[in-house]
């Protein structure tokens, strides 16, 4: 029999955009022998079933179930495509697991943490893990800039703590662009990092659980177009993303033991993919990503090819590691 799989896209988050395309990508993907697909969309003012001709029926939030054609639909398992909040730090997670639904991505505290750059860096470093230095501000501290500067230096990058595909995130490189780079981190969110620049090679690992097995992918280089790796390049075709890497099979193994060490420490599931920088030959840890995009053009989908995993195989893997 056939398994209901709801796959949840869109989001709170300004990433929405990008997690739709993720979402159709897997509906469109998943093999209709063994599911049967439901176009799931997450917002704000309504969570609402998608069916083929956009026509919407509301969910049921107290068991998240449907009503179609009269009948009531219940789900066997959650393909989690919400790139962002509510899907990438913990609040689905958290929901899916007080009504006993199995979903496709980490747990609730893993989301959770990831999520927060801050947090997640701060918990990763007792256990090896480089990276840059950083300065930390909440909305509403004072900024003191010659504090920044000289704990970070220049030119640096200020983030949005909590947010994801480069939105809130600016290079500054002079000290009077500072509080203006504050003022757009702080349009995304209430916490912002400020980070030392990493002047290196950038690389980016997934890791994910296939078939039992705790599996890195082959690695991806990334070379932008543009200052660093931002919208546009990350969506916009302005980068190269080279799988595999063109790095030594020294480093390939360093930044593969990280990742793989990060997946094992916060004991995660499902897909990841973190991002490192290679300074002095040592891998840096940027962020972890643990709804990666999943279009055909998207890095973890790259990397899956490259170690010979189709898409169907992809998405039927998470579905089936979920349902264990």
């Amino acid at each position: 029999m056939k398994k209901n799989i709801a796959i949840i896209m869109g989001g709170y988050s300004s990433e929405y955009e990008i997690s739709l395309k993720s979402g159709n990508v897997v509906y469109e993907t998943l093999n209709s022998n063994k599911y049967t697909p439901y176009r799931i969309h997450i917002f704000k003012n309504k969570w609402v079933y998608v069916n083929d001709n956009d026509i919407e029926f509301p969910v049921d939030k107290n068991d998240f179930s449907i009503i179609h054609d009269g009948e009531k639909i219940t789900f066997d398992c959650v393909f989690n495509a919400i790139h962002g909040s509510p899907g990438e730090d913990g609040f689905m997670q958290a929901y899916f697991n007080l009504l006993g639904i199995p979903q496709t991505s980490c747990g609730m505290y893993q989301a959770a943490l990831t999520f927060n750059k801050r947090d997640c860096l701060s918990v990763l470093k007792p256990y090896g893990i480089a990276t840059a230095e950083s300065f930390y501000l909440n909305f509403g501290d004072d900024i003191d800039e010659e504090a920044i500067i000289k704990k970070v230096g220049l030119p640096c990058f200020v983030k949005a703590n909590k947010a994801g595909s480069s939105f809130g995130v600016t290079k500054v490189y002079e000290k009077e662009k500072l509080k203006d780079a504050i003022n757009i981190a702080f349009k995304e969110d209430d916490e912002i990092i400020i980070e030392s620049f990493l002047d290196g090679t950038e690389v980016s690992v997934g890791v994910i659980s296939y078939r039992g097995e705790i599996k890195v992918l082959p690695i991806t280089e990334i070379v932008s177009d543009n200052d660093f790796f931002d919208y546009q390049a990350k969506y916009l075709g302005q980068s190269q993303e080279i799988t595999p890497a063109r790095i030594s099979e020294e480093w390939t193994n360093k930044v593969s033991e990280k990742a793989k060490k990060i997946y094992q420490v916060l004991k995660m599931t499902g897909f990841s993919r973190s991002e490192f920088i290679f300074k002095d030959g040592e891998p840096h840890l940027l962020e972890i990503n643990t709804v990666p995009g999943l279009t055909k053009e998207s890095i973890l989908p790259q990397q899956a090819k490259a170690a010979g995993i189709s898409l169907s195989e992809l998405f039927e893997n998470a579905i089936e590691e979920a349902l264990k």
